[in-house]
Parts: structure tokens; sequence; C-alpha cells
């Protein structure tokens, strides 16, 4: 059985997004676990993805009240993972103690159902983002991104100034536009944080405006950040953007963003998101083709720049905390 990293088990990883859960469980895969993703009377339960009595998929299964139903023999599971009927014997008879399902932490918030494979140390990251999930924000999902890259070259892509100017050029930036002032990053309770820094964008939200907009940037944890961005034209208007990993296999990972903003709140949500997807396909080129695939930790293994500086704290940040899943 696949043994995930020792440092992202302590972590809270998103699994799916809320609204994907209906009323039957779902199929999810973490840190190369299996897992089955369930709403067991109005609460959200991570089971890992296997009945105990024959190894069918707790997936596979159907959802009875509070209990989730296996496919094969109709054993029932609580949402605690304790086996509570097998219908083929006596109901007088005693259940075996170890007819149990491994049951993980799981939570909902910002819209997201998080998983903890380990003992969790607080709540899920965005925890630290209350104001954004209050109703001066419009939030809205993007459909969720498959990539073929590990979580943290996608993450550190997402925290890269300077390729907006020419991945993304014409939307997030100008080559003629590509020094990236002085700025500074900070360790913080949740993980690092940026100075602001004023990047010119000829279409920075979709609407062809050209505009100069000041980002700060956060690591939130080993595979969730986020970008605050504000136009300097109009300070009082703030967009802001979580990105969050699911890492299924080192190479093969779902990426989550989520938009929020306090302006144009009747604007219709899909001028947002289809152009969050834009800039999606985009990167995708870059973080898929990127050797070694896997987010080299050991900052002599790459050349490193001054306007690096958000990418080298993160690179020095996960190895502090000893992530091994998705690095060199």
């Amino acid at each position: 059985m696949h043994q995930p990293d020792p440092a992202l088990t302590k972590e809270w990883l998103p699994a799916l997004s809320s609204d994907r859960l209906g009323a039957e469980p779902l199929s999810v895969e973490l840190l190369g676990v299996k897992l089955a993703i369930v709403r067991l009377g109005g609460k959200v339960r991570a089971f890992r993805d296997l009945c105990i009595h024959r190894g069918v998929p707790l997936s596979m299964g159907r959802v009875e009240g509070e209990r989730l139903i296996c496919a094969y023999h109709g054993w029932s599971y609580d949402g605690c993972g304790a086996c509570v009927r097998i219908p083929a014997q006596a109901a007088n008879k005693a259940i075996p103690e170890k007819a149990k399902a491994q049951v993980f932490a799981c939570a909902e918030q910002s819209g997201l159902i998080w998983v903890c494979l380990g003992e969790p140390s607080g709540a899920p990251p965005t925890a630290s983002l209350g104001e954004f999930d209050s109703p001066a924000y419009r939030r809205v999902h993007c459909d969720p991104y498959l990539l073929q890259a590990a979580g943290p070259r996608i993450v550190e892509n997402f925290l890269d100034v300077s390729h907006l100017m020419f991945v993304h050029e014409g939307l997030l930036g100008d080559p003629e536009a590509a020094e990236i002032g002085e700025h500074r990053v900070h360790r913080t309770p949740e993980g690092l944080a940026s100075d602001e820094i004023a990047v010119y964008q000829p279409d920075g939200d979709g609407t062809g405006q050209g505009l100069v907009n000041r980002y700060v940037y956060k690591v939130l944890g080993p595979l969730t950040a986020w970008l605050e961005k504000r136009d300097s034209a109009n300070p009082g208007h703030v967009f802001g953007l979580l990105l969050t990993v699911t890492p299924h296999s080192e190479r093969h990972s779902t990426a989550f963003a989520v938009i929020y903003r306090n302006y144009e709140l009747d604007t219709p949500d899909e001028v947002f998101s289809s152009f969050q997807d834009r800039l999606i396909e985009q990167d995708r080129a870059i973080v898929e083709a990127q050797k070694p695939e896997l987010l080299p930790l050991d900052l002599q293994a790459e050349l490193h720049l001054v306007s690096d500086r958000i990418s080298i704290a993160y690179r020095q940040w996960l190895r502090e905390l000893g992530v091994s899943f998705g690095t060199a």
C-alpha cells in the first residue's frame, strides 16, 4: 500500500467542490490514497475507499440515512466507520470488533471539501480568508482543472510573477514592461506573504482595459496559495484568487480556482471564470512540460534571480516542512 508523505498527511488538502457531492458517494484519490467522500446525516465524511469484508470500493455503495452501505454484501457503516449491520448474520449476533472502515478528518469550508489523512493541527487553510467569505464578496468556483503535473509545480507557477508578461502576454503582462520591482517575502503564521508588487496588465481582468494592478501573494499551505489584486485606479476594488491543489499522484493533480470580488457584482460570473479558464490553459502548456517534473527543493538545482523571491521562499519552506510528495 502506498505510504503518503508524512508532512502532507498533517495538512488539509482539497478533495472536491462541495457542489459536486450529491446523494451518493464519490471516489477521490489523495496522495495516492483512494477515498470515498459522502454525506451522512448532513455531514461530509471521508472513508478509505475499501470495505473491510471483501475489498470492494465503498464508493460503489449507496447512502441510507446516516449509513453507507457496501454494494457487495450490504454491510452498513456509520459516520465513524463502525460496521453497524451485517445482513448475512443474525441481528442478535455481535458484529466483529474488527469490522470497521477507516475514516479521515473531513470538513467543508469556502465551498470546498477538505480532507486530512493524519491529525489536523487546525482549521482548513481558507479559515484565514474569513472576510472574503462574507456577503461583501461574490465567490465564483471555476470548474476543476485536471493537470498532468506535480502539485508543487502548479503552486509555484501561480506564485511566479515574472511569467505573466510572457505566458499571458497581452492579458496579464507586457514583455516591454517585464521588470519586477523590489519586494520581500515574509513568514506568516499560515506560511508566506509577499509585499505588494505592481504589474502593468493590458487586459488584467478580461475587460480589455490596460491598468496597473498591485499584487500580494500568500502561501496558506503546502498546496494552497492566494493572490489579492487591487486596481491602482480603483483601490477599493479587490480581486482575490484562491488556488488549491489535490495531489492524486506525483504527476497527476486537480487544481481548484476560486475567485472573489467586491465589484461588478452584477456582471455574470462566467465572464470571470471563463477568463480564468483561458489563463489556466496557457499555464497548462508550461507546467505539463517542465523538467524535472518534480519541483527541485535544492536551490542549487536551478538558477534563481531576485525576481524569483517568492518561488525561492516557497521551495525553502517546503523543504523545512519536509514535503517529499511532488518534490525532488
